[in-house]
């Protein structure tokens, strides 16, 4: 596996642990940004794609958190004034994400950090927002029924991009791991956007679909025939999006599910009459 930090980076987050030590927020911010564009700038460019700014945010995070911890220095104040002054660098920002997710894994104290999450939810920067969908990951995991009741709030909010970030954040993917065994976790709130109108959310819930008829097959199923079949076409549009991978093996099933004798989506076009 690339090793992200290396001795001269692990160097670097020494020296910075010292700065935030001083309360110097400025030059906290300025050498956050440095480390993470100089790690990134040694990654092959093959690697970049797996390797991207996200992983060194997320890497440099955890390499700083416990070191940080042993100092005087406030943690979440200094996390959180660096993430509230928006003129920072965004990775700087989610690296703040990380920081703060950690923080509230460890001491449990949610009520100091989902603010934090909740504005980075609504944020203009869209690398922030996907960063921070990734980073609260954790929390989920450590604090399932206190974070269940702030999903919940999040998916009914009427502001679609805290309904896209609960879906984001709920997908089955790799650093998710814990939900592919508690399903019922995940579908107790994606079941609240599934006659959203926004596009926004709605798209991030058929993807959500998709990715669980990987994991849980016949139950995924089930709700995407119930979706295609309840006469929404909100729902309608969500079960459609939820077979773009179905039907690269299964084409036919997935036109039955959808009651339709074709199937596009972008490259993607299959039509009953030439799979009989």
């Amino acid at each position: 596996m690339f090793k992200l930090i290396k001795p001269a980076h692990e160097k670097n987050i020494r020296d910075l642990i010292k700065i935030m030590k001083d309360s110097d927020l400025q030059a906290t911010s300025g050498n956050m940004y440095y480390i993470i564009n100089s790690i990134h700038s040694e990654i092959p460019e093959k690697k970049r794609i797996s390797c991207g700014r996200y992983s060194i945010a997320k890497e440099v995070g955890l390499y700083m958190y416990p070191l940080f911890r042993k100092t005087e220095a406030d943690i979440l104040k200094t996390a959180k004034e660096i993430f509230n002054n928006t003129d920072n660098d965004q990775f700087v920002r989610s690296l703040c994400t990380q920081l703060l997710s950690l923080y509230g894994e460890e001491t449990g104290r949610l009520e100091t950090v989902l603010p934090v999450f909740e504005k980075a939810a609504i944020d203009d920067n869209w690398i922030l927002r996907e960063c921070a969908a990734g980073f609260i990951r954790k929390l989920i995991k450590k604090y399932p029924d206190e974070m269940h009741q702030w999903y919940v709030m999040m998916v009914t909010s009427d502001n679609p991009l805290k309904k896209r970030f609960a879906a984001e954040s709920l997908r089955p993917v790799a650093d998710n791991q814990w939900i592919k065994k508690n399903p019922d976790f995940a579908f107790s709130i994606l079941e609240h956007l599934f006659r959203e109108p926004e596009s926004y959310p709605r798209t991030s819930a058929g993807n959500n679909l998709s990715d669980w008829m990987r994991i849980d097959r016949e139950r995924t199923l089930e709700i995407v025939r119930q979706l295609a079949a309840n006469g929404d076409k909100n729902s309608y549009w969500i079960a459609y999006r939820a077979c773009r991978n179905l039907v690269k093996k299964e084409p036919l099933l997935a036109m039955d599910i959808l009651k339709t004798d074709k199937y596009i989506y972008k490259d993607r076009k299959f039509f009953r009459e030439n799979l009989k």
